[in-house]
């Protein structure tokens, strides 16, 4: 369902990360407890999106980002016809919603649509730091890399592992401005955080009661933008549902 969508990122960005990788090790590390995966999907050709974007850019700042949850803004591609290609649009993450809809049994996809752990999400608009987690215990997620390229990834669930797992993993670009010049959103300068511009799943192996992995992102996603951000998140193999994500700022937001 994922495939790879490569943007060509800005030399003085990858510049800055090449250098501090070079020194130091990554790891993004869950804990036992649930950390949910939060996802969003929108597109600039949709007038509605706007503040669900807004909403999830404002979660930067909040005190449960990473911990009880690892958001990703999925812009799919059916609303280009429009008048406006939405230049981070991929029908990839379309069809994902569209598995989603066939999941739950619905005739209808739509943006925005918040889906949080695999469960379309309605009230995502009352809560300003997000989801709070469930509390569950469900095992550790580790995602370790000494290059920001080449990742290792371990699961230790907390009951008897299965035999099959995946793990997903997108990079997430932060601080995009983007002019929008047709459309429904004609004449809008829209901001946007958290922007799937490069994702994967790969199968996971199984052993002494831990499931384990690499794979490659390459770091060099995109057009433009301000921070950059790892999520990823394990699932039975062949299924949507996240047993557990993780994630964190690869170049984070400036401090105010």
């Amino acid at each position: 369902m994922f495939a790879a969508f490569k943007f060509s990122l800005c030399l003085t960005l990858l510049v800055g990360m090449t250098a501090n990788a070079q020194t130091n090790s990554i790891q993004f590390q869950s804990p036992r407890e649930h950390t949910a995966l939060l996802e969003l999907y929108t597109s600039e050709g949709c007038s509605s999106c706007p503040p669900a974007e807004e909403w999830l850019s404002r979660l930067q700042d909040s005190p449960r980002l990473w911990k009880d949850f690892a958001p990703v803004a999925f812009h799919v591609d059916y609303w280009n016809y429009l008048g406006w290609k939405d230049a981070w649009s991929d029908a990839a993450f379309s069809e994902r919603q569209r598995d989603y809809a066939q999941l739950w049994h619905s005739a209808n996809i739509y943006t925005p649509e918040l889906v949080l752990n695999g469960k379309e999400w309605h009230n995502w608009f009352t809560g300003k730091n997000g989801p709070a987690s469930s509390g569950e215990q469900v095992g550790i997620l580790t995602v370790t890399s000494t290059d920001t390229n080449h990742w290792q990834v371990s699961f230790v669930p907390e009951k008897k592992p299965d035999a099959h797992y995946e793990i997903h993993a997108a990079l997430l670009a932060g601080g995009i401005i983007s002019d929008v010049k047709a459309g429904e959103n004609a004449g809008r300068r829209l901001n946007h955080d958290f922007v799937v511009v490069n994702s994967l799943q790969i199968g996971m192996t199984t052993s002494n009661g831990a499931a384990r992995g690499k794979f490659i992102l390459n770091p060099s996603p995109f057009k433009s933008g301000k921070t950059l951000a790892l999520t990823a998140w394990v699932t039975h193999a062949g299924q949507l549902e996240p047993l557990q994500a993780t994630g964190g700022w690869l170049v984070p937001p400036a401090k105010k």
